[in-house]
């Protein structure tokens, strides 16, 4: 089965390589195909390698089964035959890896959602230590990151935060994030140092695109209203706020942010369609999976995924029993990747298991 699925994926390369130098194409037939052929590079290397460590290995097992091989040559074909075997295991499951199905919004970009929950200022203080994290992470990534809608809470806080974050394969890193992050920590409006806990929660929606959802404009309702500060207070005099409700699914977007209501409404509409993607996605993909779970966890954005403790300077992932003592460092967004490269391993591991499970 492995070895056949190896000549399948060459079959392709092949095929693609062949349709892409025989010309005839559209211009965006040729970017499509040469984004294909880009993607498979990688694991086409990986199989060369595993076909010249096979041929390899062969060749030195054949030599073992020489009765006339001297002592030395036969301890250098002993010594070839483990270390093609080592290499082997190691690109036998790089390669299962490279094989299994990928997420059609790995490469896109995300909007993410922070709302406060528990624990009133401070959880929304904690809201806000989140996003920055999350900003400060997508700065080391090179990624762009704009505030699409805010409710802050005049301290450092928010109510609500929802951010686009545009780069090379936000998605795919980002979307194991969504759930409930929980804090244990003294607030500084604490007297008594007495330990409160708070919880936030997170949504990584991937972004959509024009092909993914049509909407009708019948389907909308939009309102426009005067963009109010913290406190109700009005931030200006105009209708420039925009509330959009998809009537079908009774999704509600709204945007204040900016001055112009036709930026406001561009952006709600971002929202709006990103969001009703991952509706879509979600009912695709329980209808794919039935009753089983392949995801980390349920996937569910009401379920505790983990917490964040500081007097113990400690984070822990539920999901997958991962504890770092770096709470600072991840907070600031430089050790949040050593959480996530865990995350996505386990992922891929629990695919495998449920391929391997499907093939039996």
């Amino acid at each position: 089965m492995f070895e056949q699925k190896l000549r399948q994926t060459k079959q392709r390369y092949q095929a693609i390589s062949e349709k892409l130098n025989a010309g005839n194409l559209t211009p965006p037939e040729m970017a499509d195909l040469g984004r294909s052929l880009s993607k498979m590079e990688v694991i086409i290397d990986r199989i060369n390698a595993y076909e010249k460590y096979h041929a390899q290995l062969q060749e030195a097992m054949l030599m073992l089964e020489d009765k006339s091989l001297d002592a030395e040559m036969r301890e250098l074909a002993d010594a070839e035959q483990r270390d093609c075997q080592k290499k082997l295991e190691q690109l036998t499951q790089e390669i299962r890896f490279e094989l299994l199905p990928k997420d059609e919004a790995d490469e896109r970009n995300a909007i993410i959602e922070i709302r406060a929950g528990t624990g009133g200022d401070e959880a929304a203080l904690f809201g806000g230590d989140l996003f920055r994290m999350y900003a400060r992470y997508a700065e080391l990534h090179g990624w762009r990151v704009e505030v699409i809608q805010s409710n802050e809470t005049g301290i450092g806080g928010y109510k609500e935060i929802i951010a686009s974050i545009s780069g090379k394969d936000v998605f795919a890193r980002l979307k194991f994030e969504s759930g409930v992050h929980r804090v244990q920590r003294v607030p500084q409006t604490e007297s008594s140092g007495r330990i409160h806990t708070s919880a936030a929660t997170v949504a990584i929606l991937p972004e959509a695109e024009e092909v993914d959802i049509s909407i009708r404009t019948e389907d909308l309702r939009i309102d426009t209203y005067r963009a109010q500060g913290a406190g109700g207070q009005h931030v200006n005099t105009t209708d420039s706020a925009v509330r959009i409700t998809h009537i079908p699914s009774g999704v509600v977007v709204q945007c204040q942010d900016e001055k112009s209501q036709h930026k406001n409404r561009d952006r709600a509409m971002k929202v709006l369609k990103a969001r009703l993607y991952d509706q879509q996605r979600e009912q695709l993909r329980d209808e794919r999976a039935g009753t089983r779970k392949a995801q980390i966890g349920s996937g569910d954005r009401s379920e505790r995924i983990r917490t964040y403790n500081y007097p113990q300077g400690r984070v822990t992932d539920h999901r997958i029993g991962l504890t770092l003592y770096k709470l600072d460092k991840i907070l600031a967004g430089e050790e949040l990747d050593e959480m996530i490269d865990g995350l996505v391993s386990e992922h891929q591991l629990k695919l495998l298991a449920t391929q391997e499970t499907d093939a039996d």
